[in-house]
């Protein structure tokens, strides 16, 4: 699940995406303050959108928030006193975690990228990676699938050069960290760490 609020931009509104990947076609359903936004192929909800949001939650600041089991519960409040009925079954894990590089191959259709093996706790991603510094044994930040970089693109499960590849291995500049080199390169993390252990920025 990904929140975001701009009372600045938009309005007292907001906006919630419950699936990584944009429906074809939608249709929208408002009750009350909330407009369901569902997928017209299947009828599955895919977001929604609170108005006169910061009555049923706490909002601050501008951007995407963070959301957590008080935040998940004031959302099912607002719904329970919109006479929505609704299931919430979301995720919300970390979604920027410490890897660990477990092992790392050449791609076998592009001599620039590798396919690497990542521990992040609770799974092991095959990612896709293009950093000319990133080797077996390191320690790195993975973006999760569902993940928002600041950029504000969406991480989600790909392709590339025909290898699946799920979430990112990220560069400080991605991750917009202050004096983040300009080189190409990921960000390789100092001394062991916990796979699986949210990165703070």
């Amino acid at each position: 699940m990904n929140a975001f609020y701009n009372n600045n931009g938009v309005g007292d509104v907001l906006m919630v995406q419950l699936v990584p990947d944009t429906p074809d076609e939608i249709k929208a359903e408002t009750i009350g303050d909330i407009t369901l936004i569902r997928d017209a192929a299947s009828d599955r909800v895919s977001g929604f959108n609170l108005f006169r949001a910061s009555e049923y939650v706490n909002v601050e600041g501008n951007g995407k928030i963070e959301a957590d089991e008080a935040f998940l519960e004031r959302l099912k409040e607002a719904f329970s006193k919109n006479a929505v009925e609704f299931s919430f079954d979301v995720d919300l894990s970390p979604k920027f975690v410490v890897g660990h590089v477990i092992s790392k191959e050449k791609h076998p259709n592009a001599d620039k990228l590798s396919i690497c093996k990542v521990d992040v706790g609770s799974d092991t991603l095959q990612i896709v990676c293009g950093a000319p510094n990133v080797d077996e044994g390191q320690y790195v930040v993975v973006a999760k699938p569902g993940a928002v970089m600041p950029s504000g693109m969406l991480i989600k499960d790909a392709e590339l050069r025909g290898v699946p590849s799920s979430g990112m291995i990220c560069s400080a500049k991605e991750l917009a960290l202050p004096d983040a080199p300009q080189e190409k390169g990921i960000l390789v993390l100092q001394g062991e760490q916990a796979p699986g252990e949210p990165f703070r920025f």
